[in-house]
């Protein structure tokens, strides 16, 4: 599964790490963004498999930027896991409106993770 890319969009360095150590012992590639536009700047260059997307993000937060990342053509096929903190009544639609194809609450669990991964990397 090595051929696989995950996108990690989030700003919390230890959620980044967690989510990285876990996907890398399965087999995925991680490249890793802090924030929006840094997501954005490597999407010109790489197009990854998937991309979770942390909600809150400093800058352009994670449902403006999976707008703009779905309004464009060479990237809206790339399926986008929102992956929050924000689980409130309501805040699933929210995120499934904005364009994300699907919702990760935190913390992780750190043992469905990367078969959510797969699932939606499936649909694709």
């Amino acid at each position: 599964m090595s051929d696989k890319n995950v996108m990690v969009v989030e700003d919390n360095e230890k959620n980044r790490k967690l989510m990285r150590v876990i996907l890398k012992a399965k087999g995925f590639n991680v490249i890793e963004a802090t924030t929006g536009e840094e997501a954005l700047n490597i999407l010109k260059n790489q197009k990854p498999d998937i991309i979770l997307m942390d909600i809150q993000l400093p800058g352009v937060d994670g449902l403006t930027l999976t707008k703009q990342i779905k309004a464009d053509a060479t990237c809206s096929a790339i399926p986008i896991i929102a992956v929050t903190a924000h689980a409130m009544m309501g805040d699933e639609q929210k995120i499934l409106d904005a364009g994300c194809d699907g919702y990760i609450s935190k913390p992780v669990n750190t043992q469905e993770l990367p078969s959510i991964v797969e699932k939606y990397m499936k649909k694709a």
